[in-house]
């Protein structure tokens, strides 16, 4: 385990400023993952030195939002707005193009060392009470490489509040097969269902999957222009899985536990530095749940509430 903190050392004696604050670094056999101290994030996840996940400089934070949690709601809630027993909320506009509340209250925060080892580390941090979510609770990300060298990831929310707090949990991975063309790869994601959406990417209704948004038997990235969320997930022994497979059989699979009913995935060509990135983002409900109830929780006082998601690899050619 490596860690960099402003704590440890001065300007004088060489410290490295990091955008996204601390760095925590686990390895396990070749695997390799950087978490960051800012919005508990995954900066980086590798085997035998191949990316598995895109990543950035030390000198930025997250673009794209690339690999940062998400609580106590992940996606949009439209124009900022719900209600809690018949009385307006009002949250921050942070995706002000769209007038929408974006990913939650905490990718701008710092989180807190709970605990850490070779392997793993653990981060949290407090959501306050505030204009727009009254409650008091607190958001937990263990990160751990397992025996198999695969990452895991732990998310849990507390809630410290007297009153139940509405939630949704999520994270923002983009995965990546190390240098091998983005458009060249495969991806099947196992959803049967698709939320369809607005202009404002806020979901109006549901149908079956078709077309582009189908990815069961696997559509070539370089042929899609996607943002959209997805459900009705194929679980198989409590686990759905989506992957990114290249012609050679190496591939990249990202996979959620059955907490996590929905999936969210986002093909672009607006990551700095490539042509195209590929998000795939497990969540415990789609956009907007705050106000549709869908996929929506609520966590008694004194209560927690966990999702488990990891990453792993298949790097022999076929």
């Amino acid at each position: 385990m490596t860690s960099n903190s402003s704590a440890d050392t001065g300007v004088a004696s060489g410290f490295q400023a990091y955008a996204t604050g601390r760095q925590y670094e686990i390895r396990r056999g070749d695997a390799f993952a950087v978490i960051t101290e800012l919005a508990a994030g995954l900066r980086l996840y590798s085997r035998a030195g191949v990316a598995l996940t895109e990543t950035y400089g030390d000198d930025e934070i997250a673009p794209g939002a690339g690999g940062i949690t998400l609580a106590p709601w992940a996606n949009r809630v439209e124009d900022g707005v719900w209600y809690l027993n018949g009385k307006k909320q009002q949250l921050d506009i942070t995706e002000v193009s769209r007038n929408n509340a974006s990913h939650g209250l905490l990718r701008n925060s710092a989180y807190n060392l709970v605990d850490e080892s070779e392997y793993s580390v653990t981060l949290e941090a407090t959501v306050f009470p505030q204009h727009g979510y009254p409650f008091l609770v607190r958001h937990r990300v263990q990160y751990t490489l397992a025996e198999d060298l695969g990452l895991e990831v732990r998310q849990t929310l507390i809630n410290h509040s007297a009153a139940p707090a509405p939630f949704v949990l999520g994270a923002h991975p983009y995965l990546r097969l190390g240098e091998m063309a983005v458009d060249d790869l495969i991806l099947t994601v196992a959803a049967g269902m698709r939320l369809v959406a607005d202009e404002r990417l806020i979901p109006r209704s549901s149908e079956p999957v078709s077309g582009d948004s189908d990815f069961r038997a696997g559509q070539r990235v370089g042929d899609l222009d996607v943002d959209v969320a997805l459900t009705d997930l194929a679980f198989d022994g409590g686990t759905a899985r989506h992957t990114l497979r290249a012609p050679d059989g190496r591939s990249v699979t990202l996979w959620q536990d059955e907490s996590c009913g929905y999936v969210h995935v986002f093909v672009t060509t607006e990551l700095p530095g490539r042509p195209r990135a590929v998000a795939i983002e497990p969540m415990t409900g789609p956009a907007n749940a705050f106000n549709t109830g869908d996929g929506l929780r609520w966590l008694p006082p004194g209560g927690s509430f966990g999702m488990s998601w990891g990453i792993s690899a298949v790097l022999d050619k076929a």
